[in-house]
């Protein structure tokens, strides 16, 4: 998730310069570490939660209720 969220920012940066040349474009400092950091928290939360509810189950009991 945060290599996505870097991803992200990089072709942003890419796309505001391209803007840049018709257009003056800025991209601030602030908010590429905003989105990095939502990034990385989202990929966090949605990796962590259903692991901790995996880690929970009986394996027998999972395996069983996956047919």
């Amino acid at each position: 998730a945060t290599a996505g969220g870097v991803l992200g920012v990089v072709l942003a940066l890419l796309v505001a310069q391209l803007v840049n040349i018709v257009f003056t474009a800025a991209v601030p400092v602030s908010a590429v570490i905003i989105g990095v950091g939502l990034s990385a928290a989202v990929g966090v939360f949605f990796g962590v939660y259903p692991a901790s509810q995996a880690a929970k189950l009986e394996p027998v009991e999972a395996l069983r209720a996956e047919t």
